[in-house]
């Protein structure tokens, strides 16, 4: 049994990639961050699979 929370793997992956989003530039950071934010709206919302291809 592990005292790690179940959802620690998606926290590291939403982290690792804010980290990429805040090393662009300005004008790609607002667009990457309005995807990221598209894409958890989704998920929270349950409709997940409407981005995968």
């Amino acid at each position: 049994m592990s005292d790690e929370p179940q959802g620690s793997a998606d926290q590291d992956g939403l982290v690792d990639r804010l980290d990429v989003i805040e090393e662009q530039p300005l004008a790609v950071r607002a667009d990457a961050y309005a995807q990221l934010h598209e894409q958890l709206r989704r998920t929270l919302e349950g409709d997940d699979d409407h981005g995968r291809s």
